[in-house]
C-alpha cells in the first residue's frame, strides 16, 4: 500500500470556503480512481510548532504504486493540483508531497 501525504501552505487571502472546495475535489477523486482506498483531510492541529506554515493537508491510501500513479495523471487530479498550486503561498513551493510504502 502507498500512503500519499500532501501538505499545503495556503495563501492567507484564500477563504476557508475555497480551501474546503479545493480539498473536496481531492476527496471526490476516490470515486474516479480505482485503488484509491481512503482519504483523510484536515488542518494542522499540532501543538509542536514545527508545521513550517503548512496549514492544511490530506493523506490518501492507495492499494499500490500503480493506483497512485493512475491518480497522479488523472485529468481531475491535474485540475485539482492546479487549484492547489494557485492557492498555495509561493505556488508549488507552498506544497509538500511525501509518499511511502506501508506494510500491507
Amino acid at each position: 500500500m502507498i500512503r500519499h501525504c500532501v501538505f499545503i501552505r495556503f495563501k492567507a487571502s484564500i477563504p476557508q470556503t475555497e480551501r474546503a472546495s479545493i480539498l473536496a475535489d481531492i476527496a471526490d477523486l476516490k470515486r474516479l480512481v480505482p485503488g484509491y482506498l481512503t482519504v483523510n483531510i484536515g488542518p494542522n492541529v499540532s501543538p509542536e510548532g514545527l508545521g513550517r506554515g503548512y496549514t492544511d493537508g490530506f493523506v490518501i491510501d492507495f492499494t499500490d504504486a500503480a493506483a497512485r500513479d493512475a491518480y497522479l495523471v488523472h485529468p481531475a487530479h491535474e485540475k485539482a493540483g492546479r487549484r492547489i498550486v494557485a492557492a498555495a503561498e509561493g505556488g508549488v513551493d507552498g506544497v509538500f508531497v511525501y509518499d511511502f510504502e506501508m506494510a500491507g
